[in-house]
């Protein structure tokens, strides 16, 4: 079972149909939308200061968020992916972005709706992704513009892959109770 703290006054409130790993951490001022799924080894970290997840998102393997003490929060808004080992640090995450494996998204940093943080990237504090756009390298640099329909159909197919995932693993926790 996933660990769920209250810290600080705040318990995480999770969302319907969710799925936790079991050694996911979710910690105090988390705030997570419906058919969300945290994966093995992922922190989010809202000890200091807010962390909200749209509907849809999907946290993966080893991943980190965690903010500023009072200067910085996450947002990540709804169809978001985030690949395995990500650290997202007190950013902005619209609709439809995903970040791949690996990349550092830094505070007060955004990254626009449909825009995609190539795998290994660093994206600086403060840098503003234009939506529709890829970025790589360290730092990160614009690459080029991505047709919307391009972006939009990645992220939807790595999102419904990951519904599909959590799906495997609810079955079986079902399966374990009704032994």
């Amino acid at each position: 079972m996933a660990l769920i703290k209250s810290v600080r006054g705040f318990t995480p409130q999770i969302g319907e149909n969710c799925y936790l790993a079991d050694n996911a951490t979710i910690i105090g001022d988390v705030i997570m939308g419906h058919d969300c799924s945290i994966w093995f080894n992922a922190v989010l970290r809202g000890d200091v200061n807010a962390i909200h997840i749209g509907n849809r998102v999907n946290i993966q393997d080893g991943s980190v968020l965690h903010t500023l003490y009072q200067k910085s929060v996450v947002e990540i808004g709804n169809n978001v992916s985030v690949g395995h080992n990500v650290t997202i640090h007190g950013a902005t995450i619209k609709d439809g972005a995903l970040i791949g494996m690996g990349a550092t998204v830094l505070d007060h940093a955004i990254v626009g709706e449909g825009a995609i943080v190539a795998a290994g990237a660093l994206v600086l504090s403060n840098t503003i992704i234009e939506p529709g756009s890829l970025w790589a390298g360290v730092p990160a640099k614009f690459i080029k513009k991505i047709p919307p329909e391009q972006s939009r159909e990645l992220n939807e197919k790595i999102a419904n892959g990951y519904l599909m995932y959590a799906s495997w693993f609810k079955d079986e926790e079902i399966n374990e109770t009704n032994k």
